[in-house]
C-alpha cells in the first residue's frame, strides 16, 4: 500500500497564487472590453479593416495555444519548465499592452490597421504563454483535488475581481461626451494598468517553485507521440466536449448581456452583472463543499444542471422574473469557473501513467484549439438569430435605439441569451456522464500517481 501523500499547500501559498490571476484579468478584461470600441469608434478604423485583423488574429490565437504547449512540456531547465517563461513574458505583456493603447490617430485606415494587428499579436503571444504556463503549474505543484480545487477558488476569485475591474477602469479614463476628446488620461491609465498586472504576475512568479522531478527526470515526448497520447486520451476528449459547451455559453451569455438589459429588462446592465457576478463570486469556495460530497466529476455536472435550468429559465420567465433566474444560473456557473482546471489536472495525472511524463501544456493548448471555436459559433449565431427574428438595429432606427422591439425579437433575445446556452449547459453535464476518472479508477489513479512521483523524487535525488 502507498506511503506516499499530495503535496499540502498553506493558506499564503493559495493567496499568492491568486495574485497572478489579478494581474492577467485586470489586463485581458480591459483589452477585451475597451478594444472594439478604441479603434472603431475613437479612432474611426472602417469595420472591414477590424475585420481582417480579427481573423488573422484568430488564426494565431489558435495555433499558437498548443505550440507553446509542446515547448513548454518540452523545456528542461534548472529553474523549471514553466516559471522562467512566465517570469521573462510579464514584462513583455505590459509593454504590448500598452503599446495597443497608443496608436497614432492620423496614421490613416492602413497605418491603423497595422498598428492594431502587430500589437494584438504581439499582445496575444505574450498573455497565451502566461495563462497556459499558469494553468499548467496548478495540476504540478499539488496531487490533491482538495488542494488543486483551494488554488483555483483563489485563482477564480482574484480573476472575477480582476475581471470586474476590466469594465470600469476605462470607464472612468475613456472620452466621453462634453470631455476633452485627448487620450492622454487613457493612455496613462493604461501604463499604469500594464505595470501593476506585471508586478501582480511577477509576484506568483517568484514566490511559486517547481517541482524540478519533472523537470529533471521527465522525458519530453517527441512531436507526434505527443499528439498520439494526446488525442487517444478518451478522458481528455470527453473534458474538452463539456467545455466547448462552457466556452459557447459564456461567449452568448456575455454577448446577450446588453441586449438582454436595453431591450427585454430595460434596466442598466450593471444590474444585470450584479446578479450574475455576486452569485458567482459566492459560488466559487462553496464548490469545496460540493466537491467533498459528490467529487470533482459529479459537483462540475451539478453545477452545470443549475446553471442550465437558471439559462433556460430566462427565455421563459416573466420579465420580472428574469433577474432572479441570473442569480441561479450565475452560481451554477461557479463550477465550470472553479471545476474544470482541476478536472484537467486528473486527465494529466492519467496521462502521467500512460505516457511517463506530464504534459499539462499539451492538453492545455490544445484544449483552447479546440474550444475556441465555440466564439466564432456564438459570434455568428446571435446576429443570426436576431436578424431572423425581426430584430431593429439602431442604424435601422436612424441611429437611436429602438426600445420598443417586436414580441418575436425579444424573444430572439431570450434564446440567445438563455435557452441556447442553457441546453449548452446540461449537454456538458450529459457529456460528463462518460467521464471515466470517477471512483475506484480514479482512486487508483490517484495512488499510482503519487506512487510515481515519490520515485522520480527518488531518481532526482540520485542524479
Amino acid at each position: 500500500m502507498s506511503t506516499a501523500t499530495p503535496v499540502k499547500l498553506s493558506a499564503g501559498f493559495k493567496l499568492t497564487w491568486g495574485v497572478a490571476a489579478l494581474g492577467s484579468a485586470l489586463i485581458s478584461g480591459i483589452y477585451a472590453a475597451l478594444l472594439p470600441i478604441f479603434y472603431q469608434d475613437y479612432l474611426g478604423l472602417s469595420a472591414s479593416w477590424i475585420a481582417i485583423a480579427s481573423a488573422i488574429y484568430a488564426v494565431w490565437n489558435a495555433i499558437n495555444d498548443p505550440l507553446f504547449g509542446y515547448i513548454t512540456d518540452s523545456t528542461k531547465s534548472k529553474a523549471g519548465r514553466r516559471i522562467p517563461y512566465m517570469r521573462w513574458t510579464a514584462p513583455f505583456l505590459a509593454l504590448t499592452f500598452i503599446l495597443v493603447w497608443f496608436a497614432p490617430p492620423q496614421a490613416g485606415q492602413q497605418g491603423l490597421f497595422w498598428w492594431m494587428l502587430v500589437t494584438m499579436l504581439l499582445y496575444d503571444t505574450a498573455y497565451t504563454m502566461i495563462g497556459l504556463v499558469y494553468s499548467a503549474l496548478l495540476p504540478e505543484v499539488s496531487e490533491s483535488d482538495a488542494e488543486r480545487n483551494g488554488l483555483q477558488i483563489s485563482s477564480s476569485l482574484f480573476g472575477l475581481l480582476g475581471t470586474i475591474l476590466g469594465f470600469l477602469i476605462p470607464d472612468f479614463f475613456r472620452p466621453k461626451a462634453g470631455m476633452s476628446p485627448s487620450f492622454l488620461p487613457l493612455q496613462l491609465s493604461m501604463i499604469a494598468v500594464g505595470l501593476i498586472g506585471m508586478a501582480l504576475i511577477l509576484i506568483t512568479a517568484f514566490r511559486v517553485k517547481e517541482r524540478p522531478e519533472f523537470t529533471q527526470v521527465d522525458k519530453p515526448l517527441p512531436l507526434l507521440q505527443a499528439l498520439k497520447y494526446t488525442f487517444t486520451s478518451r478522458s481528455f476528449l470527453i473534458l474538452v466536449a463539456e467545455n466547448f459547451m462552457t466556452i459557447l455559453m459564456q461567449a452568448l451569455l456575455l454577448g446577450g448581456m446588453f441586449y438582454l438589459a436595453d431591450y427585454v429588462l430595460k434596466m442598466p446592465t450593471m444590474i444585470v452583472l450584479v446578479c450574475v457576478f455576486i452569485p458567482l463570486i459566492v459560488g466559487v469556495p462553496v464548490t469545496s463543499l460540493i466537491r467533498k460530497r459528490l467529487g470533482v466529476v459529479g459537483a462540475q455536472q451539478a453545477l452545470l444542471v443549475v446553471a442550465g435550468v437558471g439559462l433556460i429559465l430566462v427565455a421563459f420567465a416573466p420579465a420580472p422574473l428574469i433577474p432572479f433566474c441570473l442569480v441561479l444560473a450565475g452560481f451554477g456557473l461557479a463550477g465550470p469557473q472553479t471545476l474544470t482546471n482541476v478536472l484537467f489536472a486528473q486527465v494529466a495525472d492519467e496521462d502521467e501513467l500512460r505516457s511517463g511524463t506530464r504534459r499539462e501544456g499539451a492538453f492545455f493548448g490544445v484544449n483552447a484549439l479546440l474550444t475556441k471555436p465555440a466564439q466564432s459559433i456564438a459570434l455568428a449565431l446571435m446576429p443570426f438569430i436576431l436578424e431572423a427574428t425581426h430584430f431593429v438595429t439602431r442604424e435601422a432606427n436612424q441611429g437611436q435605439i429602438f426600445l420598443n422591439q417586436p414580441a418575436e425579437a425579444l424573444f430572439g433575445i431570450r434564446v440567445v441569451m438563455g435557452l441556447i446556452p442553457g441546453v449548452a449547459m446540461l449537454l456538458g453535464a450529459l457529456i460528463l456522464a462518460w467521464y471515466p476518472l470517477r471512483g475506484r479508477y480514479l482512486e487508483k489513479v490517484q495512488r499510482q500517481v503519487l506512487d510515481l512521483h515519490a520515485w522520480k523524487h527518488q531518481q532526482l535525488q540520485q542524479q
